[in-house]
């Protein structure tokens, strides 16, 4: 007889960055400790043994099996991928695009990318300059193995998504944290004397994240440009996370590293269709750097994963072809939610928060509140409502708390009300 699939958990997004089947729960908690305490006995390589606890990863897991939880905690939302991406997928698997594929992807979706932006960002990218990946994760571990060794030095501008300072632990690089400020207002900026003192001569890589996951904020043509001229000088690469490219509340884009580099210059962009179509779980994304570099990224990538998958490729060429509207609708519903957010925080009275330009995200601080694990972990038992801590994107971000609002707005009012009853 054949076994029924178990039920997913309605309250559960449609994927899980941390987990593989996040609604098939362990509920022995004593079981799942006692195996965990055994795995540490294994003879793993050193930096695997030693590697930073992720804190996000770790309240989804606290979470992980509460009742009636909504999560806000993940970056992704409630809206489902597209029916004309789908449906461009399920196609090509009819077609029997189901085999292996080129390693830096398909040429029609690198040709698509390159027409792409063209219309989007009137920039000239050849397809030889556009290198497919499975994934914005995998785009970022590519672009790091190519470039680091042992030892290498990292300069990071924080907060930032603690994955991409995990890849660089990995690689048994060494990072150097250059935090953002936040002025009385809510305001964030980037020192840029901070950060050009922070690099030494050991510095192989800034990396930048813009627009920024979680602060929202967007560095500007003129700070990227002051950031290339420096990096130029000292043969330094930088390598630019712009996955939030598209999500601005004003304009088609954010400022973007391609408007004022040149087609040799040492940087590699990565990016993603995860956050702008709703593909998180799809596992697609790319990297945009040097056409010279091209057999370089194709080595790591063989290496790496092989190649993207073949269908999944059909429906990116589909999103960026006829997603234009999809992005629209959804900024519209964001920026309905930032405001609803601002007004409600604002009468709750000890929320300190600052809407962003950009992103899906609200990062914000709890009066009285320091200990950012203490209060998500309250928020996750009283409100039943799972935000991301703010240590989860650098040691200064500690007292903050990051809020995805990428969902319906009857989702948000009822997370809202959760949380005010709590505080």
């Amino acid at each position: 007889m054949k076994k029924k699939a178990p039920e997913v958990d309605k309250n559960i997004p449609n994927s899980s960055i941390y987990e593989d089947a996040p609604h098939l729960h362990v509920t022995d908690r004593a079981r799942e400790n006692m195996q965990a305490e055994k795995n540490c006995t294994l003879n793993f390589r050193p930096v695997v043994r030693d590697l930073a606890a992720n804190p996000g990863a770790d309240m989804i897991r606290y979470a992980r099996g509460k009742e009636n939880m909504i999560w806000m905690g993940q970056g992704e939302g409630d809206a489902p991928t597209p029916d004309f991406i789908v449906n461009a997928a399920v196609k090509a698997m009819q077609d029997g695009l189901m085999f292996y594929g080129p390693a830096l992807g398909s040429p029609y979706l690198r040709t698509a990318l390159s027409g792409y932006y063209q219309r989007i960002y009137d920039q000239d990218i050849g397809e030889h300059r556009i290198f497919v990946t499975q994934s914005g994760s995998t785009a970022m571990s590519i672009a790091l193995s190519t470039l680091l060794d042992k030892g290498d030095e990292v300069v990071a501008v924080t907060p930032i998504w603690k994955n991409l300072l995990g890849a660089i632990e990995l690689m048994q690089a060494n990072t150097l944290e250059v935090a953002m400020n936040c002025d009385q207002n809510g305001k964030w900026s980037l020192d840029l004397g901070k950060l050009f003192d922070t690099c030494t001569e050991n510095t192989r890589v800034i990396l930048l994240v813009s627009p920024s996951n979680p602060t929202g904020w967007c560095a500007s043509k003129e700070e990227m440009r002051a950031i290339l001229d420096f990096a130029r000088e000292r043969g330094i690469w930088i390598v630019a996370d712009e996955v939030y490219n598209r999500l601005v509340y004003d304009g088609l884009r954010a400022p973007s590293f391609l408007d004022i580099a040149k087609p040799d210059d040492q940087i590699l962009i990565v990016n993603s269709f995860s956050k702008t179509w709703a593909m998180t779980g799809w596992r697609l994304g790319w990297i945009v750097g040097p056409e010279t570099a091209e057999e370089k990224i194709r080595d790591v990538a063989i290496y790496n994963n092989l190649c993207p998958q073949p269908f999944t490729q059909r429906g990116a060429i589909a999103a960026l072809d006829q997603g234009e509207d999809f992005i629209k609708s959804q900024i519209n519903l964001w920026r309905s939610n930032r405001d609803l957010i601002k007004a409600r925080f604002d009468s709750m009275g000890r929320i300190q928060y600052t809407p962003s330009d950009s992103t899906f995200y609200a990062f914000f601080r709890v009066d009285g509140e320091d200990d950012c694990i203490a209060l998500c972990k309250r928020l996750v038992d009283e409100a039943q409502v799972l935000l991301s801590p703010g240590c989860a994107f650098g040691e200064d971000a500690r007292g903050y708390a990051r809020m995805c609002f990428a969902v319906s707005e009857e989702r948000l009012l009822e997370a809202l009300d959760r949380i005010e009853k709590v505080l």
